[in-house]
């Protein structure tokens, strides 16, 4: 279990361009020809968890817990599953908003913009990393989102790199009543990734005050 030890302002914050340098180093802790693992270090945030392939599937979520190469939590487990199910060679598990909390009511209450700003040159990475040049992107947030107002506009952004990258979104399960799309950890190792209109929702979601 990860509980912040305080605003990730006070962390000392690797630049993304960094912790992927130190990530392509070897390393004692896992195999860095399997693992993308960025910082590639235990720290307050994470920036990209996932295997290596040609034709990743980039799992968003709302933010990471204590998951590691060779250590995945349950959520990261059935992330691999569905992403294998579904013809994808590789997963990536990437987050809205980069500070490790296990629960998310520890989430920082308010966005740090720059460890935001890092994230979605991460989250850009992720996407550059298909080499059909059509990135598939799972939505994959649940209710999650709700948790705090900064959360939306993150998406927001990270809707616009993916616009940039053509990226395709997807979602898993039975949405919300309110329309948000299923978190992984209950899915059935068998479920299909349908069309997911990311924007149509984040849009109603603000329109509707339904998440934020």
């Amino acid at each position: 279990m990860h509980i912040p030890e305080g605003p990730t302002s006070l962390a000392e914050l690797v630049p993304f361009k960094t912790a992927l340098a130190q990530s392509q180093r070897p390393s004692p802790d896992y195999d860095i020809t399997k693992w993308i693992y960025i910082p590639n270090f235990y720290t307050q945030y994470r920036y990209i968890l996932g295997t290596r392939g040609d034709k990743p599937l980039i799992c968003v979520g709302i933010n990471p817990s204590t998951a590691a190469p060779d250590d995945l939590d349950n959520t990261l487990k059935s992330v691999e599953r569905v992403a294998l199910h579904n013809g994808y060679d590789s997963f990536l598990m990437f987050n809205v908003y980069a500070q490790r909390a296990t629960d998310p009511d520890d989430m920082e209450r308010s966005c740090n913009s720059r460890l935001h700003e890092e994230n979605m040159r991460a989250f850009d990475y992720a996407l550059s990393l298909d080499k059909g040049g059509s990135p598939a992107v799972w939505a994959a947030w649940g209710t999650i989102i709700e948790k705090r107002d900064y959360l939306p506009a993150c998406l927001r952004d990270m809707i616009a790199l993916g616009n940039a990258r053509g990226a395709r979104w997807y979602s898993a399960g039975k949405r919300s009543k309110k329309g948000h799309p299923h978190h992984p950890l209950y899915l059935r190792k068998d479920s299909i990734l349908e069309p997911f209109p990311v924007e149509e929702y984040l849009d109603r979601c603000k329109s509707h005050d339904l998440c934020g």
